[in-house]
């Protein structure tokens, strides 16, 4: 399993510079993978692209891109693009966000998401693998070709949570992006479904790549009372709601791995033994001593585990 670093949390107040020292400092430490989620005023795909010309030696992800706001043709569009200028670094996330997001910011229908999704797909992965489309659908089509001669096709990764979409997932792109799902979760429900859709279609074995908030501290109680109210929309949300309640915990901060040490580690070997092929830390830590023992971790484990 290897280890990537999630810099969405610098998102909040995004400063450009200091996310590129972050992603230099990721690249440094030999961290496979740096990713970023799409939130607030910044397009991730487009600060990608710019990381890319600035950071060496590491790849870029998007966890995730959501679908709706972006005719699938436009997002194929725009990471070959990011895929070019990045020298064909970039992994590339996308899901479906929520329905109070997609109805309540940007104004759109929710309705029939598998639907949605299904010929999302339908025209993203042709125009990226093939550079050209004809496909018309119930509430999407696209007739085009293009070309990106320095570009090679992107991997796709499906924020894939629910039976049906996990289905899709296997069965037509690299494999998941996940948020929030522990071990047992992706033992029991995420790796059986992706990996059964992928071999019916032939398909390589899927990546499963799980992001979770990661901290090593001496104050696991007060930390995770701290990740509570830092996490507690995801409780909220359903498709999250539920992952939840199939790992059998209450509270968000109940799947972060908080802990010392010994207990990081044992989560983090938990999470490769379930079928995560990917871990992407989204380092949750106060002050400069557990932020240094958190990404030592994380550095060692990468040495150790990553060609398991």
């Amino acid at each position: 399993m290897q280890i990537g670093i999630n810099g969405s949390q610098l998102l909040a107040e995004p400063h450009l510079a200091t996310i590129e020292a972050h992603a230099k400092e990721a690249a440094a430490q030999g961290f496979p993978t740096y990713w970023l989620a799409q939130v607030g005023a910044v397009d991730t795909l487009t600060l990608l692209a710019a990381l890319a010309l600035r950071v060496d030696g590491i790849a870029f992800g998007t966890a995730v891109v959501p679908t709706y706001p972006r005719h699938p043709a436009m997002m194929a569009s725009q990471a070959l693009t990011t895929q070019a200028i990045s020298g064909n670094r970039l992994h590339l996330g996308i899901g479906l966000s929520h329905q109070v997001v997609i109805e309540g910011m940007f104004g759109l229908s929710y309705a029939k998401p598998i639907r949605h999704m299904r010929e999302y797909l339908s025209i993203l992965m042709p125009l990226i693998d093939e550079g050209k489309v004809a496909f018309e659908g119930e509430t999407l089509s696209a007739n085009q070709s293009f070309s990106m001669p320095d570009a090679t096709p992107c991997p796709v990764l499906v924020a894939a949570l629910g039976p049906q979409m996990l289905r899709l997932a296997g069965a037509r792109t690299a494999g998941t992006s996940l948020w929030m799902v522990g071990e047992k979760t992706v033992r029991d429900h995420i790796a059986p479904r992706i990996r059964e859709a992928a071999a019916e279609a032939s398909r390589p074995a899927p990546r499963i790549v799980a992001g979770l908030p990661i901290g090593v501290t001496d104050d696991p109680e007060a930390t995770r009372e701290r990740a509570g109210r830092a996490f507690a929309m995801y409780g909220q949300l359903p498709s999250y709601r539920a992952m939840l309640d199939r790992e059998g915990v209450s509270d968000p901060s109940q799947v972060a791995i908080l802990g010392n040490e010994s207990y990081v580690e044992d989560r983090l070997s938990a999470l490769a033994e379930a079928g995560a092929t990917e871990f992407v830390a989204a380092e949750f830590t106060r002050g400069e001593d557990e932020s240094e023992r958190t990404r030592s971790l994380l550095q060692k484990w990468q040495r150790n585990h990553a060609a398991a």
